[in-house]
């Protein structure tokens, strides 16, 4: 299975019958070799372009995230406030954040899961729930097959 396979399952209909991840990527974060593996673009202007920041990629994978919840973090560019961090806390491996307003007004939930890094962004309408549990999913497979 591609990494891209991956990604297209998270952008599935979950229970409530809608696809809540508009946006996702699967990156690197070997220090040093902080990369993107893999990403969909799509949404309202393309917002997901993680693809290429590997400092945003860092910042992410560092083990001292402590200014996150005062600071916020970047995503693709966007400012996102810091929701929940378990990145660490096993067996949940992730990280909630949701993005400040765009031109529009609409702010979307972001989850950033660590098994390499999965990250994914949900629709306008998702919830952090729906987001979390699809990229909890991925997450769970890959830290399973030793990713």
């Amino acid at each position: 299975m591609s990494w891209n396979a991956y990604i297209d399952s998270m952008k599935t209909a979950d229970q409530s019958g809608t696809a809540p991840v508009a946006q996702a990527a699967i990156c690197g974060c070997t220090s040093g070799q902080e990369s993107v593996w893999a990403v969909v673009h799509a949404g309202p202007g393309g917002y997901f372009r993680v693809a290429g920041n590997a400092d945003e990629i860092k910042k992410l994978c560092a083990s001292d995230r402590s200014s996150f919840a005062q600071n916020g973090v970047y995503i693709a560019g966007r400012r996102c406030r810091l929701i929940r961090d378990q990145l660490d806390v096993d067996p949940m491996f992730a990280m909630d954040v949701k993005t400040a307003a765009d031109a529009e007004g609409n702010t979307y939930s972001i989850c950033v899961g660590k098994t390499k890094q999965v990250i994914a962004m949900g629709t306008k309408d998702a919830s952090g729930g729906q987001v979390s549990n699809k990229v909890h999913t991925v997450v769970e497979h890959l830290r399973k097959a030793g990713y």
